[in-house]
């Protein structure tokens, strides 16, 4: 045996005439292709590796949007109600992070650049004023939440009051209707009780002809006549010092300006004051930046929040109604200056408003009233 080995391995290395076995030359080829392209190689290793995790992580990607579509049908055939409130939470929070990243923005530019508030655009200034109040509940959120166990709680609360608890971008549109009619209820009840207390303050007034005019503009209010411009206008004066001032108002009358502008009224009346100042500010801010970019240039949506702010319920109004309100209500408070404009924005707000007016009518028949008494 081990002289046949011998005899193998000479007929290999030197190239002998004689035939060697299969086995043989199988070893043979494989030797010779090793020693002359250095063993196998895999298919796959042309491949770098970054083109290895581009390929892999556009597989999970494909594969997470198969799955995810597979969910929704399931969600969306089998529980139709749960699959609305699952598709607006998500989009709710797309929005959400969508409008942090601008407000991002905006702030950066405005440290990059030195640019106050007051200089930005109106949609910039719309956006940072909005975005601050969504974030300020979002963040009570968060804080009830901290306790252990809690969050299953705050889920059911916000499930149970999605008006109080959750801001519109996570509202159906069903929801942003209905809520938005319910704000304008409870704004809408403290204008009578304002009304009466500019009808007290009347004897007050020092002017014979402010006197006259702040008489015929309530009476007009009364009957559920919305005021010409001249009118609310010849009153500006009223609003300087004593006893429309804002440094003269009592509690329970800035109490009820604040119900009337969708502010919380507990607080004390130094903070109260405080915010109605602020507030008003904003808005007359926000007014001559509209007045710079001009209202042909909103879109539907941004007119209706607009005159909605500003206390116009435009959700049953048309949206070429609304353009015309606004309008008035832009041409009354770029009349208005300084000190004058925070107490007067208040009166004008919620006496001269054709909110009052319309809050009487119905949605059918609001755009028809709506034209009747416009000026």
């Amino acid at each position: 045996m081990a002289l046949s080995r011998v005899c193998w391995a000479r007929t290999a290395l030197w190239g002998s005439a004689a035939t060697p076995g299969p086995y043989v030359t199988r070893r043979l080829q494989l030797v010779r292709s090793g020693l002359a392209w250095g063993g196998p190689r895999s298919s796959n290793l042309h491949l770098s590796p970054k083109a290895d995790v581009k390929s892999l992580l556009s597989y999970v990607v494909t594969k997470t949007k198969a799955i995810n579509g597979k969910y929704h049908r399931f969600l969306s055939r089998h529980f139709p109600r749960f699959y609305i409130l699952y598709t607006t939470f998500m989009k709710g929070l797309q929005m959400l992070w969508a409008d942090a990243k601008k407000a991002r923005r905006i702030k950066a530019n405005m440290w990059k650049h030195n640019i106050k508030f007051h200089q930005l655009s109106y949609r910039e200034m719309e956006h940072l004023r909005q975005f601050r109040r969504n974030i300020t509940k979002c963040v009570f959120l968060g804080i009830i939440s901290i306790p252990p166990f809690a969050n299953y709680l705050v889920f059911l609360l916000m499930y149970l009051f999605p008006r109080q608890l959750l801001i519109q971008h996570f509202w159906t549109p069903k929801q942003q209707i209905d809520f938005l009619d319910i704000y304008h209820a409870l704004r809408k009840q403290s204008h009578p009780e304002i009304l009466c207390y500019l009808e007290k303050i009347i004897p007050l007034i020092s002017d014979v002809g402010l006197r006259w005019h702040m008489t015929e503009l309530c009476t007009k209010v009364q009957r559920g006549t919305h005021p010409a411009i001249h009118d609310i206008l010849a009153l500006r004066e009223c609003f300087s010092n004593h006893p429309l001032g804002m440094d003269q108002l009592r509690a329970f009358q800035m109490k009820a300006l604040s119900r009337a502008m969708l502010l919380t009224p507990y607080l004390p009346s130094l903070l109260l004051r405080h915010r109605l100042k602020s507030h008003t500010t904003v808005i007359h801010q926000l007014d001559k930046a509209l007045v710079k970019l001009g209202i042909a240039q909103l879109t539907a949506q941004e007119v209706k929040s607009a005159c909605y702010l500003r206390g116009l319920n435009s959700t049953h109004i048309a949206e070429e109604r609304c353009r015309t309100w606004l309008g008035e209500w832009l041409q009354i408070s770029c009349s208005l200056k300084g000190r004058r404009y925070v107490n007067g924005w208040m009166f004008l707000r919620c006496t001269g408003n054709l909110a009052k007016h319309l809050s009487t009518c119905n949605p059918k028949d609001s755009k028809s009233r709506f034209g009747k008494k416009v000026h």
